[in-house]
């Protein structure tokens, strides 16, 4: 299975960095779960690299652009624990690498699109391989927000990340694209991981980085808390869709349907196991029966199975 994430749109306002405050654990935990959605309006599970990385860096006048490539990829796999090897001068590269890094012409890819990650997974939880296109003259505002998605993140949040639309640097990695990466790839982290299973463990690296543990805490309790009434009135149809999916401009009505299904099954799931929900079982059979209901194949599974 072949999966296509959208590149850097655009690029506003000055870069700065900081450290992570505990008066930036509300927006930092919106940033969070707005990198658990897809822009096409759906939410996504876990996908990650469970194997080393052996990268290809080859294209067009590549010699300009591979020791910032090549930066930009050891800089989110040492913040990941991955080993990163590059293989490009050896003669069989293609063969051997899985991850590919092609430096296109200026006149390919679109102005308001111009780089673009790929991933290859047989089913949404370990990457098998990965392909980023970069044009030459943007590789420079590409490599940081692309490798991002290379490692699996595929959201595009609206906080201070290289994944913005609007990001506050492109050179390197930001505080919260750290947490990001750490939580990722920690021994909690599994691939195929449903959002609500995804997000204590992406809250808890967060706090972890705060100053002031106590009120980060007391932030992400009440996010879990005003996330689940959130998304619940969002699944049932009753809510509004998510700010994330507004913004990304790339959803559909359809896209918009299945993510509702989509939700209401990741609700089952939470209430199942209790995860970021309390644990209860009426709620979760609840959820379950309306994913069900809507087609979702997997929550039909899951409820005979709970049952």
């Amino acid at each position: 299975m072949r999966k296509f994430f959208w590149g850097l749109l655009c690029l506003a306002g000055t870069c700065f960095t900081g450290s992570v405050r505990a008066d930036e654990v509300d927006h930092g935990l919106a940033t969070l779960w707005e990198v658990l959605w897809h822009q096409s309006g759906t939410p996504t599970r876990v996908v990650r690299w469970e194997e080393d990385i052996r990268v290809r860096i080859f294209g067009v006048n590549v010699g300009a652009h591979r020791e910032y490539a090549l930066a930009a990829l050891r800089a989110v796999t040492a913040e990941a624990g991955l080993k990163l090897t590059d293989v490009s001068d050896s003669p069989n590269a293609e063969e051997l690498s899985n991850l590919d890094v092609e430096i296109v012409p200026d006149n390919k890819l679109e102005d308001n699109q111009p780089c673009a990650t790929y991933l290859d997974f047989k089913t949404e939880n370990r990457i098998e391989a990965a392909t980023i296109q970069m044009r030459g003259r943007d590789a420079w505002r590409c490599a940081y927000h692309e490798s991002m998605h290379a490692m699996g993140l595929r959201g595009h949040p609206a906080g201070k990340t290289v994944l913005s639309y609007f990001p506050w640097r492109v050179d390197g990695l930001l505080p919260l694209d750290r947490v990001m990466l750490r939580a990722w790839y920690s021994k909690r982290m599994v691939g195929g991981m449903t959002p609500f299973e995804a997000l204590p463990v992406l809250a808890d690296e967060l706090v972890a980085s705060s100053a002031d543990k106590p009120a980060a805490e007391q932030s992400r309790n009440r996010f879990f808390a005003n996330t689940l009434q959130q998304m619940q009135a969002y699944a049932s149809g009753q809510g509004d869709i998510p700010v994330v999916v507004k913004r990304s401009g790339k959803s559909t009505d359809d896209g918009v349907r299945q993510g509702r299904t989509e939700m209401s099954y990741f609700l089952g799931v939470a209430y199942q196991i209790g995860a970021t929900a309390p644990q209860d079982s009426t709620q979760a059979v609840r959820w379950l029966e309306r994913a069900a209901s809507a087609g979702s194949r997997v929550a039909q599974v899951r409820l005979g199975a709970f049952r």
